[in-house]
């Protein structure tokens, strides 16, 4: 365990040397790349200093007992190793899993997508039912929710609604969502009272900055139109809304959320760029052995991943087999211990992938 956090402490060290250089400076992809390399080595060099100072309590406690000749000291020694040896366990596994080698995308922002699956109607609702429990979560780790554009159902929720979020490693945390949720609820358009199954599906798409995708703009059309509301009515009469095309993949991409032509574009570019580096992401997924076979993070869209049963009040997540009878605070936000369990099997399976860290 010293070996490989001295390892990464040389790293840590050329790190800190590179990022106060000109040309790095200067150089605003390195640099932001190294700054965030920097931040990551240091959480590790700081806790493996922990570690170090236990070892060394470890060794001069168990010097101390074997010299015997101040037996205050002695009894004192004794408490101090066992309180040492009491906390490696838990410190070693805490750096084995920080050894684990990042993810580059898990610290952007994301782009995400919630649209309406089977249900007609409730599944609209239940669409705008999970965009108001990310909102909730989102709002509560002090990360940025931004609407980008939406399409609203006949009868409430959205057919589909596409949000950004900014903070602090939101896509570690945020990709776990990526897949079909369903729902399993007695309707507000049901009469009889029976129990459907409706779904949506979320997308969850790592933000992509200017560097990251080279978006040639020849190869974009784009379209202004007037903004329009439910049903299809135009709600103002300047041509603010944006619609672009992206003819080698024929993507389309619309907002009008913004009040300003300018703003609207810039979202949706940001959008587009979004799913373009999402394109190239599940390219790369797809040729990663490893990558593919986890159950946690597919990226399959398809995937049904998590069903909410309100009769029962329960949330199963079916890729790690997760139940849990607290339908109401999930439902309003509190999705964190779902997140951390999966988080937690992810680790586990990546840390049996690199034999080389354990």
């Amino acid at each position: 365990m010293l070996e490989k956090i001295q390892i990464v402490k040389q790293r840590f060290d050329e790190v800190n040397d590179l990022i106060i250089q000109p040309d790095i400076i200067s150089d605003q992809k390195r640099y932001i790349k190294l700054n965030k390399e920097y931040k990551d080595l240091k959480k590790i060099v700081d806790k493996g200093a922990v570690y170090k100072a236990l070892l060394d309590n470890i060794s001069e406690a168990e010097e101390i007992i074997a010299d015997g000749s101040d037996a205050e000291m002695v009894e004192m020694a004794k408490m101090q190793l066992e309180e040492a040896k009491e906390q490696v366990p838990a410190l070693e596994e805490e750096i084995r899993f920080m050894l684990i080698p990042k993810d580059p995308d898990d610290a952007k922002n994301v782009v995400v997508e919630v649209r309406a699956g089977t249900g007609g109607d409730e599944a609209s609702i239940f669409a705008g039912d999970l965009y108001r429990m990310y909102s909730k979560y989102c709002s509560d780790k002090g990360w940025r929710v931004d609407v980008v554009s939406t399409s609203e159902g006949t009868s409430g929720g959205f057919k589909e609604i596409i949000f950004e979020v900014s903070g602090e490693d939101v896509y570690g945390t945020m990709k776990f969502e990526a897949g079909v949720h369903r729902v399993q609820r007695v309707p507000q358009t049901e009469t009889q009272g029976r129990v459907h199954t409706s779904a949506a599906t979320v997308m969850v798409l790592p933000e992509a900055e200017e560097f990251d995708v080279e978006l040639d703009m020849t190869e974009v059309r784009i379209e202004r139109t007037t903004s329009t509301g439910p049903g299809g009515q135009s709600v103002n009469t300047t041509y603010s809304a944006i619609k672009l095309h992206h003819e080698p993949t024929g993507m389309i991409v619309s907002c009008q959320d913004q009040k300003s032509s300018h703003k609207n574009l810039e979202k949706a570019l940001k959008v587009l760029r979004s799913r373009l580096y999402e394109l190239e992401l599940a390219k790369k997924q797809a040729a990663d052995s490893e990558k593919r076979k986890s159950m946690v993070s597919s990226g399959d869209r398809s995937a049904k991943i998590r069903t909410y049963n309100y009769p029962q009040g329960r949330v199963t997540d079916h890729r790690i087999g997760l139940t849990l009878y607290d339908l109401s605070n999930i439902i309003n936000g509190d999705i964190q211990k779902i997140i951390d369990e999966l988080m937690l099997a992810e680790n586990t399976e990546l840390l049996k992938a690199n034999d080389d860290v354990i």
